[in-house]
């Protein structure tokens, strides 16, 4: 949706690496917001974007706008299924159906062989690969690592909404997210117990709201439990004043105490 940052340049990297052409699109996708002043802020740097691609030798880049994606009279819209339906799907209604709708489109305009999407949306990922093998689109759907910066936040569009005060504050998301991690690999499988050292972790941080921090099975997006082994993943969404960081990291296999 714009607002390029390095996080993508994984993705432009990749596509020019394993691909003899590289397509990229920017389109700021209203069916993906459920807050009509979220989708006015959000930030639109379509020149510098442009730059950014051509820096990484995209071959070409699509600008639809709103009436190419959507004309007049359009209604239809993909549902994401029950595995949309937490996490994301619950504090964002609509938004994973907007999602799927604007990528399906996208892909059958361009008809890609391989799609490249961030970790750092980890349910976004899921669905669509789920949504690519569900309806036979015949696409590869892959998904590169996130990129963090320094002191561990995940590169996001939307830290440039982050005060000063702020920022120097959402280091604790990925912090959890770490501590959680640890605990597993030193042999800790009670979901719970992981999930409890996460939210006492953020608690800790006043100007941090809490709006989920989970771990999940990676092959339903679904709760994590003894009877589903993984590979398991922790999740969060984390409000620092008005801004909404999400973030995510892989624990791994519940009987076997593999991770990355």
């Amino acid at each position: 949706m714009g607002a390029l940052h390095r996080g993508h340049g994984t993705l432009l990297e990749a596509a020019r690496r394993e691909n003899a052409v590289s397509l990229a699109s920017i389109f700021v996708n209203p069916l993906q917001f459920n807050e009509g002043a979220d989708f006015k802020r959000y930030p639109r740097t379509e020149d510098e974007d442009c730059a950014l691609l051509a820096s990484f030798g995209v071959d070409a880049v699509y600008l639809p706008d709103r009436l190419d994606m959507y004309p007049e009279g359009y209604e239809t819209r993909v549902r994401s299924g029950p595995g949309g339906e937490l996490y994301e799907g619950y504090h964002r209604p609509g938004h994973f159906e907007g999602m799927l709708t604007v990528v399906l489109k996208l892909f059958q305009r361009c008809r890609p062989t391989r799609a490249y999407f961030g970790e750092k949306d980890a349910q976004q990922l899921w669905l669509v690969q789920r949504m690519a093998a569900d309806l036979d689109l015949d696409i590869e759907v892959l998904g590169c690592e996130t990129v963090r910066e320094k002191d561990g936040v995940a590169f996001s569009s939307r830290n440039a909404f982050l005060s000063p005060e702020q920022r120097a504050v959402a280091p604790i998301v990925s912090r959890a997210l770490r501590l959680c991690r640890e605990r597993f690999v030193a042999g800790e499988r009670g979901v719970a117990t992981l999930e409890r050292l996460m939210h006492d972790t953020l608690r800790g941080e006043p100007l941090a709201s809490i709006e989920y921090a989970d771990v999940v099975d990676e092959r339903s997006f679904r709760p994590a439990d003894g009877e589903n082994p993984g590979p398991w993943r922790a999740v969060a969404a984390v409000r620092v004043g008005e801004t909404r960081l999400i973030d995510n990291l892989q624990l791994g296999d519940a009987r076997e105490g593999s991770t990355r």
